[in-house]
């Protein structure tokens, strides 16, 4: 198994090789000893509002026992959650697991016609969603299968008077809610007080089970839902627990949770890892609100944060940020998108703690990889596997790449799913027999077995014969003091197929296209150098501040056909 495994010999020390994955038979028994052992600790906080585990299981089992009692929905059936950050998304996902049924992420940023994709394409028949966002569901749930709706108010939970006065705030002064019809629609706070009268369901549910049809592009194509389940989300959360070890004191540790729970990436290391510890998630509702953001660190002592690399950059780039207390701080944890050199030795000097890079995706649960939490300074790297994860690298050919060679990454280990969701084609396109999964991602391991991503296999550029990665390309110019963010694309180009085009936001107002290009001349070779800068206010991100690389690609090509 060394053989095969070669950065063991280098794993952070007191870090298993391998994790028993048979401690917990689902996810609900994970969250029931949760409840038993910490019942008077804050599991989820809220616009300063806290909701222990002993409240969570309570309110869980009354939504639970609605869902079976009142809708006979049960173990298999789909229950779509459309919520940002609230109080509410842990009681609706607690309370779904434990009566048995599979739930399925909605985006609430999602148009109209996301969302009756992923409606129809999961079967979901019941839904939990803001108001905020019901006017999206009433464009669309007459062509899906769903027969039961739940709206909530941002309000909601959070208790009188704050809870009513925010509502009004969201509703009659900003101006958020859109108006909406979706007769027979219940509300949220109805369902719990109706709950609490009905018998609380026991399913049987065991690792094979699935949880989440967490929706995703996968390494290609339409959006599907990956078939992630309790096993793999377990697996997952136990094998972050093995990789914190000791640093982590259950019943002790407060996490920043500013991505959105309905993200595989917050879902697993926030929500099911803090589980794990008997910790709290401090829930960020809205976190391009930056200057909120702040106020909330400010009020609240946190052992760890996640993020993706933008988030993080606009911390850093608020004048308010340095000026925190970080002394409870243990980790940062980044992933999504690559981490720029840049914002990581930035976020080191600011704060003092290093940003701790993982790789992972929707198909893995999603952690594969991550880097050990010791390390001092910023490496570029993606890490190591996580206990009993197997990772190769291959090529085209499907064979093993030589050592240091850039390869396809292959992960396998229990937190793979079991594929997507009715799409046996697409899953036997990424996922053999023997259980490896190809992510379509490109990386080279070194001699100490850390991996490096070199790219993603379809954002790779390819000028005269030459790989160019976009990755390396957007480290180089997001270096630069003038610039805030930057994406690197290949476009067309009649003499060497294509050449690298620069999406730009400044920092300095003041910089120019030629300022930039004379930066690059310096530090990268002829062929990586940019040809084309086009400067913007912001660039296009996904819904967990991801830049999306696909989106500018596609208005390039609309602009070639006009």
């Amino acid at each position: 198994m060394a053989d095969s495994r070669p950065w063991l010999a280098h794993y952070p020390a007191g870090v298993p090789a391998d994790i028993r994955t048979d401690t917990y038979p689902s996810i609900v028994a994970m969250f029931e000893e949760a409840c038993r052992r910490f019942p008077e600790r804050p599991a989820y906080s809220s616009f300063g509002v806290a909701l222990t585990w002993a409240e969570l299981d309570r309110l869980s089992a009354r939504f639970s026992a609605w869902l079976s009692t009142e809708w006979k929905l049960g173990k298999g059936d789909r229950l779509a959650i459309m919520l940002p950050n609230l109080l509410q998304y842990p009681i609706a996902l607690f309370g779904a697991l434990r009566a048995g049924l599979t739930v399925v992420n909605v985006n609430p940023l999602y148009t109209a016609r996301e969302l009756e994709h992923q409606l129809k394409d999961s079967g979901a028949t019941a839904i939990v969603v803001l108001e905020n966002f019901a006017s999206t569901l009433q464009e669309a749930v007459a062509r899906t299968e769903v027969k039961h709706v739940i709206v909530t108010s941002i309000g909601d939970q959070l208790g009188f008077p704050k809870g009513a006065l925010i509502t009004f705030a969201v509703r009659h002064v900003k101006k958020m809610v859109p108006h909406w019809s979706l007769p027979g629609h219940l509300c949220f706070g109805d369902v719990l007080r109706k709950g609490a009268s009905m018998q609380v369901p026991h399913v049987q549910l065991g690792h094979s089970d699935i949880a989440f049809l967490q929706y995703t592009g996968g390494t290609t194509g339409v959006a599907k839902g990956a078939m992630l389940t309790h096993g793999n989300m377990v697996s997952n959360a136990l094998q972050l627990a093995a990789w914190v070890g000791d640093l982590f004191t259950r019943g002790e540790e407060r996490m920043i949770t500013a991505l959105p729970l309905y993200h595989i990436f917050s879902l697993t290391v926030n929500a099911l890892f803090m589980m794990h510890f008997g910790g709290e998630n401090i829930l960020i509702t809205n976190p391009r609100d930056i200057p909120g953001f702040i106020k909330t660190l400010k009020k609240n002592r946190w052992s760890a944060i996640t993020g993706v690399n933008t988030l993080y950059n606009a911390l850093l780039n608020h004048p308010q940020f340095a000026a925190l207390d970080f002394s409870s701080a243990k980790f940062a944890l980044a992933g999504g998108m690559a981490v720029q050199r840049a914002v990581a030795e930035k976020w080191k000097k600011t704060t003092g703690i290093p940003l701790i890079e993982g790789y992972g995706l929707t198909e893995t649960s999603p952690v594969a990889t991550a880097n050990p939490l010791d390390i001092k300074d910023y490496t570029g790297a993606i890490g190591m596997p996580l206990p009993s994860t197997d990772l190769t690298l291959r090529d085209d050919s499907g064979h093993d790449v030589p050592a240091g060679e850039p390869g396809e990454i292959c992960v396998r280990g229990p937190q793979v799913m079991q594929g997507y969701w009715n799409r046996p084609e697409e899953t036997a396109n990424v996922l053999d027999a023997d259980g490896w999964l190809r992510t379509g991602d490109i990386a080279r391991m070194d001699e100490k077995g850390l991996f490096y991503i070199v790219d993603r296999k379809k954002d790779m550029i390819l000028v005269s014969g030459f790989n160019v990665y976009p990755n390396e390309i957007e480290d180089v110019v997001a270096e630069h003091p003038g610039v805030l963010e930057v994406a690197a694309i290949g476009v067309p180009d009649e003499h060497s197929g294509e050449v690298v085009k620069l999406f730009v936001v400044k920092k300095d107002p003041a910089l120019t296209e030629d300022a930039l290009k004379a930066y690059c001349h310096d530090r990268l070779t002829g062929y990586k150098r940019p040809r084309h800068v086009e400067f913007r206010k912001e660039l296009p991100k996904s819904n967990v501040g991801k830049i999306l690389r696909r989106a500018l690609r596609d208005e390039e090509k609309a602009h070639a056909k006009t």
